[in-house]
């Protein structure tokens, strides 16, 4: 089903995973690849892309004449033909949508490329408001209406899975008429907000002493070895947003209102909810991960942030120490070929297929790495639609966590191309199962480079390093969560400035991060740059469920008791949004409604910390 979307969102037009899990995002001097979007198109001039917008129209014009408040009357090989023919209309929106946010990332500070993204956005929801009767339609069908009409077509049977999904939103669907008003409106809506946001972002220039840098830039010196660097980036950022703080408070207080708006006439119990049903995954679910997580900030968190206040000699950590290199960490520049060929390793000593698709990225012109003004921050994998392939996008600053960056996106990639033989509207995987792929691919990288690390100085380094990248992958996210959880609550008694959301922040992380730090006052408007915020509320827990995920499933793996564990577990990539989580755990013995299953992850982080609190050798830190 269309609806616009931005550059994070997991909606199926223009679906990118977007990482924020606190990496610092070219290396070694030599030239990084960019990316060419002519597979889509060959430009905002191409007469393609004019061409497959009025076909797109025509067909979708003729598809409501035709088959609007008809639905219930088709036969079972009717309401299949009908399916088929708007998920053809659908996939030309998405790739013409696909083209315009890529063109928008690359460059956000080009105002054709606002204009243009914008455009289509308007373009696509004209064409898709004559769509809209269908998902509307099949919706209001009784299950005993549908089910009969399942079973006497096996053509429409293939459709199951998109259905069952699309019917998880039957209780909270509006009329006829109001939803087409949401759907029109979206444009001068929530996208608008994004999109104000993501030029805001993209437009602005950091202070770091004597330059000026992007966001992202900026953000990558708060891993550098030089602690007055570190400083003066974090005081940098903290001017930069707090000059823009009544901007940002602005944006965040719209959209929290907007959704709590959105959120009561649908009928959704709490703010969370609507992603909770979008991910399909049940809210006892989501809240049994947030408890077990929090309740082992004491036993990861605080415990791993204490040590390493002790190796770097500091009484407190302030927030720009969290990324701080250790002591004996390399500090040198990692080369994209090397990069590349470490992740590629990794994935080929694994499945031989896996490499093969992954090597694709890296031999066609897939992948943006270059860090430049204008151009979006973090990282993330772009689907398109199937019939192109998908994009990546990296910010390469040459750092170890930028290689794990490549890893983890590169999962993406491969996961969207073994799940685009579903087609358009069934490869589409909820965003806590499409966190599976790229999560594995870094732990498959990380584990092929810890084993062939034989000094014992490096491999506790490389240890460390993993620690913090899975403590920013699930502490930091699920405080993420928590922190807009209790912002949409805080919300909904009233506008809130930016000190109160500041104060919301400032608790949440010192709830998180544990007394091994000493936040300054600055700290309080470092929520305003994390992007999910504006674009997908509450996608952020998806990041903890798959490294949690990814933990358990890495464990049988490694134990060996799974036969054919390879294939199984590209069978479950292969799947896309076809299957639920219990389906596809089910073949490696695992269940996520399981109250223990989320402990099976944390423990192998809790594991990670109790090795790194063993005497370390000479000359370590």
């Amino acid at each position: 089903m269309f609806r616009p979307t931005c550059l994070a969102d997991s909606a199926r037009h223009g679906r990118a995973t977007l990482d924020i899990s606190g990496r610092a995002g070219g290396g070694g001097g030599e030239a990084l690849p960019e990316w060419d979007l002519s597979d889509l198109y060959a430009g905002i001039e191409d007469p393609k892309l004019n061409a497959d917008l009025g076909h797109a129209e025509a067909e979708a014009r003729a598809l409501e004449a035709e088959a609007a408040g008809k639905l219930a009357d088709l036969s079972g090989d009717a309401l299949a033909g009908v399916i088929r023919r708007y998920e053809a209309v659908e996939e030309i929106l998405g790739r013409v949508l696909s083209f315009a946010q890529l063109l928008f990332a690359g460059d956000a500070t080009k105002p054709e490329h606002g204009r243009f993204y914008q455009t289509m956005q308007e373009r696509a929801t004209d064409i898709s408001s004559h769509l809209l009767f269908l998902t509307l339609e099949l919706n209001r069908l009784e299950d005993s209406v549908l089910e009969a009409k399942l079973a006497e077509s096996s053509a429409l049977a293939a459709w199951r899975p998109w259905l069952r999904d699309l019917r998880v939103f039957r209780p909270h669907q509006l009329s006829d008429e109001l939803e087409k008003l949401l759907h029109e409106k979206e444009v001068t809506g929530r996208s608008a907000w994004n999109r104000l946001f993501d030029e805001t972002i993209a437009a602005m220039k950091v202070r770091v002493g004597e330059e000026e840098l992007t966001v992202s830039s900026a953000l990558n010196k708060l891993s550098d070895r030089d602690r007055a660097v570190r400083e003066a980036a974090a005081k940098g950022v903290s001017a930069a947003f707090g000059e823009r703080a009544p901007l940002f408070s602005l944006i965040t207080n719209t959209l929290a209102k907007d959704k709590e708006i959105i959120d009561n006439w649908r009928r959704y119990p709490r703010p969370g909810s609507s992603r909770n049903r979008a991910n399909m995954v049940e809210d006892e679910v989501v809240d049994a991960l947030v408890s077990a997580v929090r309740a082992s900030y004491p036993r990861l968190s605080h415990r791993y942030y204490a040590m390493k206040a002790r190796w770097l000699g500091l009484e407190k950590l302030q927030h720009w120490d969290r990324n701080a290199p250790l002591p004996q960490e390399e500090d040198r520049t990692i080369p994209w070929s090397e990069a590349k060929e470490r992740v590629f390793a990794a994935y080929n000593a694994f499945s031989p297929e896996l490499a093969a698709i992954g090597r694709r990225f890296f031999d066609g012109p897939w992948i943006d790495v270059p860090p430049r003004p204008g151009k979006a921050s973090g990282a993330f994998a772009h689907p398109t639609v199937p019939s192109v392939h998908p994009y990546l996008l990296l910010n390469y600053h040459g750092k170890s966590r930028d290689v794990m960056t490549l890893a983890h996106e590169l999962g993406h990639g491969v996961h969207q191309i073994l799940a685009s033989k579903q087609g358009y509207l069934r490869s589409g995987t909820p965003l806590t199962l499409a966190e599976t792929a790229s999560v594995f691919g870094e732990m498959l990288t990380f584990r092929a480079v810890l084993d062939a690390e034989t000094d014992p100085t490096r491999r506790r380094m490389l240890l460390a390093g993993k620690v913090e990248d899975m403590l920013n992958t699930v502490v930091r996210q699920i405080a993420f969560y928590t922190f807009e959880s209790r912002l949409h609550e805080a919300r909904r008694k009233g506008e809130l400035s930016s000190e109160q959301i500041g104060e919301i922040w400032m608790g949440v992380q010192g709830e998180s991060l544990g007394p091994a730090f000493e936040f300054t006052p600055d700290y309080n408007v470092y929520w305003a740059y994390v992007p999910h915020f504006v674009h997908t509320p509450f996608y952020v827990y998806a990041y903890a469920f798959g490294d949690c995920l990814v933990n358990a499933l890495y464990s049988v793996y490694q134990s060996g008791e799974v036969p054919d564990f390879q294939e199984k577990y590209l069978d479950l990539l292969r799947a896309g949004g076809t299957l639920r989580h219990k389906e596809l755990l089910a073949p490696f013995g695992l269940d996520a409604s399981d109250p223990g299953f989320w402990n099976k992850g944390l423990d192998v982080i809790d594991g990670f910390i109790t090795e790194l609190e063993q005497p370390a050798p000479a000359g370590a830190a």
